[in-house]
């Protein structure tokens, strides 16, 4: 229970990784809060880590400007998904995208830092993909606000290593979540496929193991780099994306 006595907060932890992110956390003894738009989905994750939800739109980047945290870790997870070409990409929806996935972690290490500060000690994640560091057609907005989230995670990790603080991501192929389950009939369409075709011929053609990465995995991994022992690891992002990035 190497995280007893540990606060962390996980945010679109009501389903998929960061559900699994609790859980983990939680097995090690740290105290979760469960943070979701999603007020059913939040409310039974946190009633099965004995933790405590947190019903909040983080796209809402106004109402977050403000806000102080007093936690030890720091599980940036929450995201959506829009295939499209760039062309036909809707301004609205590629704006929200880049609130959710790269101001809302923003503003949420901001109000994380000064208590982190304080006690000499912090864990940030940043649940990135591999397309942080690789891009896709037709996920314009997605793929860009992943590229942001590594910079804001690599800048956090400069300013925070002094004060015992670290900042990585992790970044993960496809995983079996609602958010991949989600594309596939979009991903049908765009590529002229049929939908059961899509895991094969898209999802996983640049994987070297050909299968969907499990969310327990992704945050196994996660649950590590919020211990203790990986003090001196800081900076990085792990790829868990089965070889897609070794290409």
């Amino acid at each position: 229970m190497t995280l007893t006595g540990r606060r962390a907060l996980v945010t679109g932890a009501g389903s998929g990784i960061g559900a699994a992110c609790a859980r983990a956390l939680a097995a090690q003894g740290a105290h979760v809060v469960v943070a979701d738009f999603n007020a059913d989905a939040a409310t039974r994750v946190a009633a099965e880590v004995s933790g405590e939800a947190w019903v909040v739109d983080l796209s809402d980047t106004e109402a977050l400007a403000e806000q102080s945290l007093d936690i030890d870790i720091l599980v940036n997870n929450a995201g959506i998904q829009q295939v499209a070409p760039i062309e036909s990409y809707d301004p609205v929806v590629f704006a929200r995208i880049q609130k959710l996935m790269v101001g809302s972690p923003f503003l949420l290490i901001r109000a994380a830092l000064p208590k982190m500060y304080e006690r000499g000690f912090g864990r940030i994640v940043n649940v990135s993909s591999v397309h942080g560091l690789r891009a896709s057609p037709f996920k314009v907005a997605y793929v860009t606000a992943k590229h942001g989230l590594e910079g804001l995670s690599k800048v956090t990790a400069l300013e925070g290593g002094p004060h015992g603080v670290t900042s990585n991501c992790v970044n993960p192929g496809y995983v079996r979540t609602p958010l991949v389950e989600k594309q596939i009939a979009d991903q049908a369409v765009i590529h002229g496929i049929a939908e059961s075709e899509v895991v094969e011929k898209v999802m996983l053609t640049e994987s070297a193991i050909k299968r969907l990465t499990e969310p327990e995995e992704v945050a196994d991994l996660v649950a590590w780099l919020c211990g203790s022992t990986a003090g001196m690891v800081t900076g990085a992002s792990y790829t868990m994306d089965g070889g897609w990035s070794a290409r």
